[in-house]
């Protein structure tokens, strides 16, 4: 650092900072400013961090190099003199800029002026040009449209000549009938025709044109008459023609107006059908439906023989064999309508289906053989924008008892112009059909009523077999129906399909759950426990000999394992009807028609689904808890404060294990496929017997105001742990499967409940504050009522709860504690809130390790 000159220094260079200060420069122009200097960096002077202190510092680092001071400031004021004389030289040469600019500027401005005159004088002399160019042309356009002139008049004279030599020579050969001869004069004559159109106010050329189409008209009557001498029968001084001949006229019909070909090709049809026509009148056997294929049979034979006589006779284009089939199945549908409306009565369900069936073949093969173009003008048929074919996919039905038949089948083809040009006249009549489905729904309904459920329960299946048959059924049905009609029909059907899905969860699966129809006969439970006083050493032998007798005695009504069989069947069949009832319901919306789709709602039948299975899951869990109330009524009767001594778990536990290892293997194999419905029914049984157990466990006297014997709590503690081991492995039972979380936080929950209840029984009341905070921390959730129930449990008195409930309802929070259930769930903290009095904590310690022995990892 500097010496003795530091206060000198710094005064200096704080007046440098200052008029550094007054110059900001961004980065952009300090480096255009190392650019044009082209030594960026070279002196530290210009650096935009410059600090003046540092920069004298690193001059002078210590106090001998002050000795050079003079040549630092001398070196200085040289380099200030050079850039004030930079900045002088800057100075005037941008005085000399302004000027050179003004000057440079009013070059600029002379030099337009230049070049605009140059513009100006090259405008006029094209000008100029161009009158020149036109006047040289001038001429040449006058020959060229003079050329064009004589051209058009000479192809005019042309054209009026052969007008002329073309009419006289179409009379003659038109006389003489040579239509072969005729045809190629009369497309050329035409064509003049049209080109002199333009000249008809001439009379000569009106004449010629008025001739043309006189001819024209001649020609048509002329071949029509020929080919009424030909076909029609009786014509036998007519002149005959070949059938050559008659070819060669329908090219020259082909020429003709397009009236003249309609005019003969409707003739001509309708002669082809005459004999259909009367062959099939409504008044004749042959024309009612069974026997619609000979209709079918008929023109076919006749399309064979008509093109292996005539068919050379019409030019392709003309398309004679589609149009004589599609008149024909319009006449069909006319006759077929009046003939279904007159004798609709004698209409049933398998006559329909099996013309249906016969006409939609037919259709089927009439496109195969034709394209339909004839159809795009035909009156009968409104032309259709190409549909996607019907695609029936089954439903989920897995049945192979049922296989579909062929009688009364109906194959539909791809939709083509020939779909429902006959078949239309049918739908009008499709409620029968519908009817039908719903007498033979019911009659199936019956069948599955007497169908019997076999007695060998080897023999079931976890399904009804007659679901599956009833959607089979019903895939049959609606696959039918897609062909028919995807309109009002199958709305109808769908309406159909509704009732009967109703009928068969009410006939076939409601009605087969089994009732409970078991007496209950009550024991004498005084009697029963009488015994259970006579040896409180040996608890483990008398107890259960005692509860055994007293679980004997009085038994609720059960279910057989059959009928909880039957059960489980009921619901997984209801379980497979729910899933295929959404299939259904989602296949009718995408087949019916879009008018119909938002009708179509299942929701109802698939709610009376859901009931059954929700009735099926509480019929079992009801029958589990049955049997599981003599056991927690054995543990409310025994007198647990006279129990000595703590041993292995006591016999209603065993009971309570022993009647689950009945039960609960039954329903879980019967319930495999259904999993879900299994845990629902874990979760549903869990949720009712815990409060169950717990209503119970509070009518146990555990100990006496007088007596501080708490063995009876310690071996209750040991049995609800046991319990709650069980009741975890519910869903896993006998299987290696986790159980799921939720499941188990329900029974922790519950069970641990319980625990902290016997603990709380366990503490001291005295004194009366720690007893209640005690039971505040274990049971934060506690009301006052589940208060003076545990100090029943302890056997105090009505009248001496009192001064504990007053300060119970002094001490208790009223915001919500539920999360301290949890911080004291383990059984540490819970030993050591419990371990108040010194007797106590030996015997909690005690209790632990015993559980833990008792029970698994």
């Amino acid at each position: 650092m500097l010496g003795g000159q530091e206060d000198v220094d710094r005064g200096q260079g704080e007046n440098r900072e200052n008029r550094i200060a007054t110059i900001v420069l961004t980065s952009d122009v300090q480096a255009a400013i190392e650019q044009v200097l082209q030594n960026p960096g070279a002196s530290p002077l210009d650096q935009p961090d410059f600090n003046p202190t540092d920069y004298i510092n690193q001059l002078f680092p210590n106090e001998q190099s002050l000795s050079n001071i003079d040549d630092v400031i001398a070196k200085m004021e040289c380099e200030v003199s050079v850039i004030d004389d930079n900045i002088r030289s800057v100075v005037r040469g941008q005085t000399n800029t302004g000027q050179d600019g003004r000057k440079a500027l009013e070059d600029a401005q002379r030099t337009i002026m230049q070049l605009s005159s140059q513009i100006t004088e090259i405008k006029t002399r094209a000008e100029k040009t161009e009158d020149m160019v036109k006047e040289i042309t001038r001429d040449i356009k006058q020959l060229d449209s003079a050329k064009k002139n004589l051209t058009s008049a000479i192809t005019t004279l042309n054209h009026l000549h052969m007008l002329v030599g073309g009419v006289e020579s179409l009379t003659k050969l038109a006389e003489k009938r040579l239509y072969g001869e005729v045809l190629n004069p009369l497309q050329a004559i035409t064509e003049v025709n049209l080109h002199f159109q333009q000249y008809t106010e001439v009379a000569h050329i009106k004449t010629l044109s008025d001739k043309v189409t006189q001819i024209h008209g001649e020609l048509a009557n002329q071949i029509t008459e020929d080919f009424k001498n030909v076909f029609t029968p009786g014509q036998q001084n007519a002149m005959k023609m070949s059938l050559a001949q008659l070819a060669d006229a329908c090219r020259v019909v082909s020429v003709l107006e397009p009236r003249v070909k309609r005019d003969l090709l409707k003739w001509f049809i309708n002669l082809q059908l005459q004999e259909y026509v009367q062959l099939f009148h409504e008044n004749q056997d042959i024309a009612w439906l069974d026997k619609i294929d000979k209709r079918y049979a008929w023109i076919k034979r006749h399309l064979l023989d008509f093109e292996d006589k005539f068919g050379k006779i019409f030019p392709v284009d003309w398309e004679v064999s589609e149009r004589i089939t599609v008149q024909f199945c319009h006449t069909t549908h006319e006759q077929l309508s009046k003939l279904m409306t007159r004798r609709r009565m004698e209409i049933d369900v398998k006559l329909l289906l099996y013309a249906i069936g016969k006409t939609t073949a037919f259709e089927a093969l009439l496109a195969k053989r034709f394209t339909g173009i004839t159809l795009q003008d035909s009156p009968g048929k409104t032309p259709q924008s190409p549909q996607k074919p019907p695609i029936v996919q089954e439903l989920k039905t897995e049945s192979p008892a049922q296989s579909e038949s062929e009688e009364g089948g109906i194959v539909k083809p791809v939709v083509s112009p020939f779909t429902d040009l006959i078949g239309s006249c049918f739908k009008p009549y499709l409620d029968i059909y519908t009817d039908s489905i719903d007498k033979n729904l019911a009659e199936l309904i019956e069948q599955f009523l007497q169908a019997k459920i076999p007695a060998d329960p080897v023999a079931r299946t976890t399904v009804f077999p007659s679901c599956a048959d009833l959607f089979v059924f019903y895939k049959k049905c609606m696959v039918q129906c897609v062909q028919l009609s995807n309109g009002k029909p199958m709305y109808d059907l769908a309406m159909i399909f509704k009732k009967y899905l109703r009928e068969y969860a009410a006939k076939i699966l409601e009605s087969r759950i089994p009732k409970l129809t078991t007496s209950y006969t009550p024991s004498s439970i005084s009697t029963s426990m009488s015994l259970l006083t006579r040896d409180l050493q040996n608890l483990s032998t008398a107890a259960g000999q005692v509860i055994h007798s007293f679980l004997k005695e009085g038994e609720a009504p059960r279910f057989t394992k059959d009928e909880i069989i039957t059960i489980c069947c009921i619901l997984t069949t209801a379980e497979y009807c729910l899933e295929t009832v959404q299939q259904l319901e989602d296949k009718l919306k995408e087949k019916v028609d879009q008018s119909f789709m938002d009708k179509i709602d299942l929701g109802e039948e698939k709610d009376v689904y859901h009931r059954i299975i929700s009735n099926c899951i509480q019929f079992l869990v009801q029958d589990l808890e049955t049997g599981c109330e003599p056991a927690l009524i054995v543990m409310s009767k025994v007198q647990w404060q006279t129990i000595s001594n703590v041993g292995d778990q006591s016999t209603f536990v065993n009971s309570i294990i022993s009647h689950f290892k009945q039960t609960i293997p039954t329903i879980r194999d019967n319930l495999a496929t259904s999993r879900k419905y299994y845990i629902q029914f874990c979760h549903k049984f869990v949720n009712s017997f815990i409060p169950k157990f717990i209503n119970h466990l509070y009518k146990c006297r555990l100990t006496s105001v007088q007596e501080s014997n708490v063995l009876g709590c310690e071996q209750l503690l040991l049995d609800t742990h046991s319990l709650k081991t069980v009741l975890l492995d519910l869903p896993s039972y006998t299987v290696n499967r986790k159980a799921p979380a939720s499941f188990t936080k329900i029974v922790i929950k519950g069970m641990t409940k319980a625990e902290m209840i016997i603990k709380v029984v366990m503490a001291p009341v005295i004194p009366a504050s720690v007893f209640t905070e005690q039971f505040l921390k274990l049971l934060p959730d506690s009301t006052l009522v589940e208060f003076h129930k545990v100090l029943d449990m302890k056997g105090m008195r009505r009248v001496d709860q009192a001064q504990l409930a007053e300060l119970f309802k002094r001490t208790a929070p009223k915001e919500n504690l539920s999360l301290a259930l949890d911080a004291v769930s383990s059984s540490s903290v819970a030993a050591k809130i419990l371990d108040s009095p010194e007797s106590d904590k030996g015997r909690i310690k005690k209790l632990e390790k015993l559980i833990k022995k008792r029970l698994p990892n």
